[in-house]
């Protein structure tokens, strides 16, 4: 049985939250409503980015990030978007502008 909400509904919440706190959070591509696949660039506003996607790990959502050793430019950051919009046509791209880097979103970041 899946017992998560449906990915619209999480995103919506969560744009209201970051919002509140005036943080941004635009959603460059809309994917399935109900089950679509997250990933998030999170623009630093200095030229560089991370993109976090979300994964199932021990029946957990959370968040990994795709460029581990170091932050993306902003420029590789949106063909890495562009490549995975190909890929996943389901999946939901977000930009987060946020000099903090906060993902906004529940689940923790896992490294692997």
């Amino acid at each position: 049985m899946n017992d998560q909400l449906p990915t619209d509904l999480i995103i919506n919440a969560q744009i209201r939250i970051a919002a509140k706190e005036g943080v941004p959070i635009t959603v460059r591509r809309h994917g399935d409503n109900s089950s679509g696949t997250i990933i998030i660039k999170i623009n630093h506003l200095d030229g560089t980015a991370q993109v976090l996607t979300q994964v199932r790990f021990d029946d957990e959502l959370v968040w990994t990030a795709v460029n581990k050793s170091r932050p993306f430019s902003e420029a590789e950051a949106d063909l890495y978007l562009e490549q995975q919009a190909k890929i996943d046509p389901d999946s939901w791209l977000l930009e987060i502008e946020d000099k903090q880097g906060r993902h906004w979103f529940p689940g923790r970041i896992v490294n692997f």
